[in-house]
């Protein structure tokens, strides 16, 4: 656990960065820290790892004031993900990611060993280890990053907007990646953005700080979007809280109708048309091809409409609305993992259940973290990735100051 006791961060000329900041950040969790530019979020992750130090207040790792531990042996134990990932140019990308176990005293196979070990837990194909850098893609480079700060397995990881110079799409690939390696290692994690959307997504806990490095508040996204602290937080959360909410609203108890879907032939979409106005036309698999619509019969020739799936069961409330958006009939098709209809959910039953959304709060779990949040989906390998690390300041006498983790 780290926790942040009165912590205050006063520069000369008494410009206040962090001010007073009492917090707690639990074990194995991703707690993020969110708020508009100069609220000292860069700031506080950076007294963690003894970056910067703290002017008042103590910050303890573990019950153990980080003032205490020599900045080199403590940012051996922390690891750091930046923007860019700062991956040592003249290096092949296996001897980035081994960097601080070779520091450790590891010897060159086992250091090489565990460094193929991460490339694939990232997502990364085995041939890129002997590249350097600049042949690799700004979301290849960040994955190895990442790899570089798990390296010698820390129990804190300190990301520092790591996915803000990526395109959108990688973005989503980054975020995906790092829950699905936060489900596997259970990392404590400190997290550092300003976009709201990003935060929701990965935080168990979301810090909201205000200008000058005052805390707004703390809490579990679901609680945060339902009930913000005052009218600042409500500014910063932005007038479409309402659909972000649904992220945390399950989809599995939604009523399904299942008789209209119907195969792609002309006979079995003819006999159905004249009752429903719209039917899901799916393959011999079972999978959607789109909507077919009365007022276009098979024998015309007409393509079958777009359409909007979710999971059921997996996706929340949010992605049945956008799957029914998606949809000439407003309705939305549900599918398995496989990509297999399951059924429907109509508009009324849509409206039902957005009506139960809006009368209760989400759901949290116990230790106040959401109970169903945004799904994760699998992550692939390929060129998009998570983030890349360097850390820590000049004083460590490593190479470059690069910090990863401390256990050997």
């Amino acid at each position: 656990m780290i926790t942040f006791d009165g912590v205050t961060k006063r520069y000369a000329g008494g410009t206040v960065a962090v001010d007073g900041l009492d917090l707690e950040i639990p074990t194995g969790r991703i707690t993020v820290f969110v708020g508009p530019s100069g609220c000292g979020k860069t700031t506080s992750l950076r007294m963690i790892n003894r970056m910067v130090d703290p002017t008042g207040g103590r910050i303890l790792l573990d019950g153990v004031d980080v003032t205490t531990i020599d900045p080199p042996t403590l940012r051996r134990g922390i690891g750091y993900v930046i923007q860019q990932a700062g991956l040592f140019p003249h290096r092949k990308v296996a001897d980035n990611v081994a960097t601080v176990p070779r520091l450790l005293g590891w010897d060159r196979r086992r250091a090489r060993a565990r460094a193929m070990e991460l490339l694939e837990r990232v997502g990364l194909d085995a041939s890129l280890a002997d590249r350097y850098p600049f042949q690799l893609s700004g979301g290849q480079q960040q994955r190895v990053g990442v790899a570089r700060a798990l390296a010698a397995d820390p129990p804190v990881l300190l990301m520092d907007e790591p996915f803000s110079a990526v395109d959108p799409v990688v973005r989503a690939s980054l975020q995906e990646e790092l829950l699905r390696l936060q489900a596997e290692l259970r990392k404590t994690i400190v997290f550092v953005t300003h976009d709201i959307d990003e935060a929701i997504k990965l935080g168990d806990r979301v810090a909201v700080l205000r200008v000058g490095g005052r805390l707004a508040q703390l809490d579990a996204p679901a609680r945060l979007l339902a009930e913000p602290a005052d009218d600042f937080v409500r500014a910063f959360l932005g007038r479409d809280r309402g659909i972000r909410r649904l992220s945390f609203v399950p989809s599995g108890d939604l009523p399904l109708r299942t008789d209209l879907t119907v195969p792609a032939s002309a006979a079995a979409v003819s006999a159905r048309a004249a009752a429903e106005p719209w039917l899901v036309a799916v393959d011999d698999g079972g999978r959607p091809l789109g909507w077919i619509a009365r007022e276009s019969p098979p024998d015309s020739g007409a393509r079958p409409e777009p359409y909007g799936t979710f999971v059921r069961g997996r996706d929340p409330l949010r992605s049945v609305l956008d799957a029914a958006l998606l949809s000439p009939s407003g309705h939305a098709i549900a599918v398995d993992a496989s990509g297999r209809v399951e059924g429907v959910v109509t508009r009324e039953a849509l409206d039902a259940a957005l009506a139960r959304a809006a009368a209760g709060d989400p759901a949290t779990g116990d230790d106040g973290g959401p109970a169903v949040g945004p799904a994760v989906g699998s992550a692939g390998a390929g060129s998009d990735g998570t983030a890349g690390a360097v850390a820590a300041g000049p004083s460590d006498g490593t190479a470059g100051g690069v910090s990863g983790g401390a256990r050997g």
